[in-house]
């Protein structure tokens, strides 16, 4: 079962992006392959990772390769896949926690989630800090502005690095599809606003990492994906 796509993205093993003078890995992780996202500064020795949904130690492992320092979990919505290890991440490294203080229910239900995959339940608590619609989050020089998207869940955002034309949209947008609604929490034509009000307004030249999948441009979803007709 997938908590994540209404319309269905294909497996693949993500690339790392190559953007000069900076460290941004995606790989999958977890039963689901949910995108985990490690953004590192070389010079300053420091990093954010982005849903760490499960395989904690290989994010660990693979900080310590670089050399880097975590400073920040953020996590952009509440589902085990994407939030599963992000407590445990955090006792072994000390980074705070980010999650959009809407999804609290989501996080509460963490045993439900895990009895609709049929595994057992990660321990979770409450973010050190909400990801609240407009607030600037990750490292000093790759800074990003949260953009809170709800329809997938009400408290999903996207994080929008200007400088770098990278959107991490979470389980809003796919290449050729969007987020699931029918799971608690989930609105048809709130995630459908979102995504024309918040996202379809960037730069075309905008590279998309979602939540599942492959990458993707702003450009390439306004002109092409079949769910985001006008209405």
């Amino acid at each position: 079962m997938s908590l994540a796509v209404a319309h269905g993205a294909p497996q693949y093993v993500p690339r790392p992006l190559t953007i000069k003078a900076m460290i941004i890995e995606s790989f999958p992780v977890g039963p689901l392959q949910c995108n985990c996202t490690l953004l590192g500064d070389e010079e300053a020795g420091e990093a954010i990772v982005i849903d760490p949904g499960d395989e904690v130690g290989r994010i660990q492992h693979r900080l310590t390769e670089l050399g880097l320092k975590l400073k920040q979990i953020l996590v952009t919505h509440a589902h085990i896949d994407h939030v599963g290890g992000a407590l445990r991440l955090k006792r072994l490294t000390g980074a705070l926690i980010f999650l959009n203080e809407n999804d609290l229910p989501l996080l509460k239900m963490m045993e439900s989630q895990a009895a609709w995959l049929g595994i057992a339940p990660p321990e979770t608590a409450p973010p050190d800090e909400s990801l609240t619609d407009g607030l600037v989050v990750g490292l000093e020089r790759y800074p990003a502005q949260v953009l809170h998207t709800p329809g997938h869940t009400q408290g999903s955002v996207c994080l929008h690095f200007v400088p770098l034309k990278l959107l991490i949209a979470g389980d809003t947008l796919f290449a050729g599809g969007i987020g699931r609604t029918d799971l608690p929490g989930g609105n048809s034509s709130q995630i459908m606003d979102s995504i024309h009000s918040r996202l379809l307004v960037l730069p075309d030249e905008t590279t998309v990492l979602p939540g599942h999948g492959p990458t993707t441009t702003i450009g390439e979803e306004r002109a092409g994906n079949p769910f985001l007709r006008r209405r």
